[in-house]
């Protein structure tokens, strides 16, 4: 039709125009937990965290870093003998700062005769789409824990077995040796640094895949039974022993990477390895986010199109984006794990 194209999605005129079609929301989960680092501005994109090892740890692993000795005898003193000065000992953690952003245009034809509100919705898809930049700068970081478990395996190239209950008590045992603490607080849903207490307990957040593995666990309870026991977050399934498990389609698995599918029973992108996926179980001060929260640290940008300029003198062209400076890193890796597991196929 003469005059009616636009730069832009093909508009829908000369048909009923129906209702806007639902779409697919990122689900940000692990955004619950973790130690929220405010960053001033002007203070560099570089920050060093340090924390003081305890007498008798050392810096190299999630163990060692959090070992603690104290021998009776070593510390005996003799009478009129000043005993050696000890050091404390420091590690140090760098973290940088990285921009993240994107942007929408939109022309005065589309915001004047189109039939829908796009710089509205162009809102709505920046809000959401920089909530999953967000959420996968958190996964990238904490599958880098280095307290690793494989199910069925070594590693991951050997995993074949899906979450067990053995495999979860292994971690809680390696958690609470390395003296972690169960998460007693959550992040409550704001732009602010408030938080709100929950039941003491270890969180998992994995795929929605491992949900069917997860509710065969023996001794599962799923949250219509918790009672007055609330909810971590509305993705959250249930619990088994200290562990709250929360599910997420965007915490996705590394395909084809596990063991020989063979007989195993387990899910195959390609029906030759085993998929992959990591379940990130949390205790409490575990990681943390630098600069994720707060009014100040999300910067979202609309220039309508009648904002005129020496750009746009004539005011044809509005934008719609936003931008952050983001980090999340591992603060102590004994005080949390990162269990690979291979998921059931269904059929």
């Amino acid at each position: 039709m003469p005059g009616q194209n636009f730069n832009s999605p093909a508009a829908r005129i000369a048909k009923f125009k129906g209702e806007i079609l639902g779409h697919a929301i990122p689900k940000e989960v692990l955004g619950i937990t973790g130690t929220q680092r405010r960053m001033p501005k002007n203070h560099s994109a570089v920050v060093v965290y340090r924390r003081w090892l305890p007498y008798g740890g050392s810096a190299g692993s999630a163990t060692s870093i959090n070992t603690i000795t104290a021998d009776p005898v070593a510390h005996q003193t003799t009478e009129g003998v000043t005993p050696d000065a000890d050091s404390l000992t420091p590690e140090d953690r760098t973290v940088t700062l990285k921009q993240y952003s994107c942007l929408y245009m939109y022309t005065d034809k589309v915001a004047d005769l189109y039939e829908d509100n796009v710089p509205d919705e162009m809102k709505v898809q920046t809000g959401e789409r920089m909530g999953l930049v967000r959420e996968m700068i958190r996964y990238g970081a904490l599958k880098g824990c280095t307290n690793k478990f494989y199910a069925g395996g070594t590693s991951r190239a050997t995993v074949d077995e899906a979450v067990g209950k053995n495999l979860l008590r292994r971690i809680t045992r390696s958690i609470k040796g390395n003296r972690g603490q169960m998460v007693t607080k959550i992040l409550a849903p704001s732009a602010n640094y408030n938080t709100a207490p929950v039941e003491a307990g270890y969180l998992v957040f994995c795929h929605t895949d491992c949900e069917s593995d997860i509710r065969d666990l023996p001794g599962f309870i799923k949250c219509a039974e918790y009672g007055s026991r609330k909810q971590v977050h509305e993705c959250e399934i249930g619990s088994m022993d200290s562990f709250r498990f929360v599910i997420s389609p965007e915490l996705s698995s590394i395909p084809d990477s596990g063991a020989a599918v063979g007989s195993t029973g387990l899910e195959s992108t390609s029906a030759s390895n085993v998929d992959v996926y990591p379940m990130i179980v949390v205790a409490e001060d575990a990681w943390a986010d630098v600069a994720l929260r707060g009014q100040d640290s999300f910067d979202p940008t609309h220039i309508p199109h009648s904002q005129k300029t020496k750009e746009d003198p004539l005011g044809q062209r509005g934008y719609v984006g936003a931008k952050f400076w983001s980090a999340a890193f591992v603060q102590n890796d004994g005080w949390m794990a990162v269990a690979e597991v291979g998921v059931t196929d269904l059929g």
